[in-house]
């Protein structure tokens, strides 16, 4: 019972029965149906699905800014609901400081004058993002990398319990990616936040979110943490990879070449060198009459390519390839 009671204390979004789509006169065209979800404090969630299936729309119901098709949508008590979506705004000619601060609006009486508590809260969220050196830029000046970063600055300048993100990693480059789902995840931990973030970066939710919703084909969302949906093939069935395994994060190479080698060594070098062996069309096997070792000498790391009686060395990936294709050509 105390269990329960913790849980139903930490939801705070609940949906109930919850369909959704679009109406066309007497028609609907259902996305989801029968949803019954929660979004609950100190969980990064990430919600993924092929493309067209309902994100977006399914974001937007939960914020209350669209309605839906049948069923509801509870949150707890007065809870506040800050949401990031992917239109684009007017208002160009706006400096980056003025649309962060936008977030502080509802909070401000009818002289709309920031306090000091709300100017601290402004600059904290533009610190948060790391996008000080931008506070004077228009809006125009930004990229859409850069105008992505402002529009989770202003989300998190509204300081809500829950936080609705819909593809709040497009148009960033690699880092940013990572720095904001890293940021993210430590305001989960450390402000007690419920984080939604609708998103088709599969290698960072992987590794960051708390639990995953699934959109199915069948209208319904599935839900678990990320190590048991890799594992009982949910990833599998719903995306339907082809030529990649998520299982092992590689994908599936043609060993063309129709040559084994066999690989020794330890640590992280051993997998880069597998990948680009693999790529090049090899395959790796025990027991292959040719054999790579990786050594570290001399603060230096070498390949060395061995087969018969022949022994050659290599310091980089490159030249071990390159040396590998003229050996076969010397046997073919």
């Amino acid at each position: 019972m105390e269990e329960e009671q913790d849980l139903k204390e930490k939801c705070l979004l609940k949906t109930r029965g919850l369909a959704l789509g679009y109406r066309n006169g007497e028609q609907s065209t259902i996305l989801f149906e029968n949803l019954n979800l929660s979004l609950c404090r100190g969980e990064l969630v990430c919600f993924m699905g092929p493309n067209g299936i309902g994100k977006s729309t399914l974001i937007r119901i939960l914020a209350g800014l669209q309605r839906p098709l049948a069923g509801e949508v509870s949150v707890s008590g007065n809870t506040e609901v800050a949401i990031v979506l992917t239109d684009r705004i007017s208002g160009l000619s706006m400096s980056v400081y003025d649309l962060v601060a936008f977030g502080r609006y509802p909070y401000l009486d009818w002289r709309i004058q920031l306090r000091e508590e709300d100017k601290n809260i402004i600059n904290r969220a533009i610190t948060l993002v790391q996008i000080k050196h931008l506070e004077n830029k228009k809006l125009y000046e930004l990229s859409d990398g850069q105008m992505q970063m402002v529009m989770i600055a202003r989300a998190l300048a509204q300081e809500t319990p829950i936080l609705l993100l819909d593809e709040p990693t497009s148009h960033l480059d690699l880092n940013n990616r990572v720095e904001i789902m890293n940021i993210l995840r430590r305001l989960c931990r450390t402000a007690n936040k419920a984080i939604l973030i609708a998103t088709h970066e599969l290698d960072l939710a992987l590794q960051t979110a708390d639990l995953l919703w699934l959109a199915t084909s069948e209208k319904t969302i599935h839900t678990g943490i990320p190590e048991d949906l890799v594992l009982d093939g949910s990833f599998d069935k719903i995306f339907q990879f082809k030529g990649f395994d998520l299982k092992t994060g590689k994908m599936d190479h043609e060993t063309h070449r129709g040559i084994s080698i066999q690989l020794h060594g330890e640590g992280f070098e051993v997998l880069w060198t597998k990948n680009a062996l693999e790529r090049s069309g090899y395959q790796i096997q025990s027991g292959a009459s040719i054999s790579i070792e990786l050594i570290h000498e001399n603060r230096a790391l070498l390949w060395r390519l061995k087969k018969e009686k022949l022994l050659t060395s290599y310091y980089s990936i490159r030249e071990l390839l390159k040396g590998l294709s003229a050996l076969n050509s010397l046997h073919s």
